[in-house]
C-alpha cells in the first residue's frame, strides 16, 4: 500500500483544486460528476489504505454479479412474487454451487433426482437433517457434482 498512498493523495489534491478553481481545469459532464463524487467520498474511498484486508477494488464482487446483471432483461417476464422468489432461490443455489466448486449442471441433475425421494417432514429439524447431504458444501455429494481440480 505504500506505493499507492502517494498516488491516492495526489488524486484527491488535484480533485480538490479542481473543485475550488474550475477555471484551472475545464471538466464537464460525467467526468466532473465522478470527481465530485470521489471528493465527497474521500474518507470512504481511502479505507483500503488503512486496512490490508480491504481490497483496492471490487472486481470479485463485480464478476460475481455479472451474470445476474446481464440476465436481468431476460427476467422481465417474471411478473409475480412467487416467480421472483423462485428465481432468487435458483440463482442463490447456482452461485453457492459455483462458490463451492461444483459442476452446476451435474449438481442440479443430482438435486432433481434426490429431492423427490425425500419424505414429508413433521419438524424443521427433521427436514434440515434429511437435506444436509444435498447442500452445495456437503462432503457427501457424488464425485460427478464436483468440478475437477477442486
Amino acid at each position: 500500500m505504500s506505493d499507492v498512498r502517494p498516488l491516492v493523495d495526489a488524486f484527491f489534491v488535484c480533485g480538490s483544486i479542481r473543485v475550488r478553481k474550475d477555471q484551472d481545469i475545464l471538466l464537464t459532464g460525467k467526468t466532473n460528476e465522478g470527481i465530485d463524487y470521489c471528493i465527497n467520498q474521500e474518507k470512504e474511498l481511502k479505507v483500503f489504505l488503512e486496512d490490508g484486508e480491504i481490497p483496492i477494488d471490487n472486481n470479485c464482487t463485480e464478476a460475481t454479479i455479472r451474470g445476474f446483471t446481464t440476465g436481468r432483461r431476460n427476467w422481465m417476464v417474471i411478473d409475480t412474487i412467487s416467480g421472483a422468489q423462485a428465481s432468487a432461490v435458483i440463482y442463490s443455489l447456482v452461485e453457492t454451487a459455483k462458490a463451492n466448486g461444483l459442476n452446476i449442471y451435474r449438481y442440479f441433475e443430482y438435486l432433481l433426482t434426490e429431492l423427490p425421494k425425500l419424505k414429508e417432514f413433521t419438524t424443521d429439524e427433521e427436514e434440515t437433517a434429511a437435506m444436509e447431504h444435498l447442500l452445495p458444501w456437503s462432503k457427501d455429494l457424488p464425485e460427478i457434482c464436483i468440478k475437477p481440480g477442486r
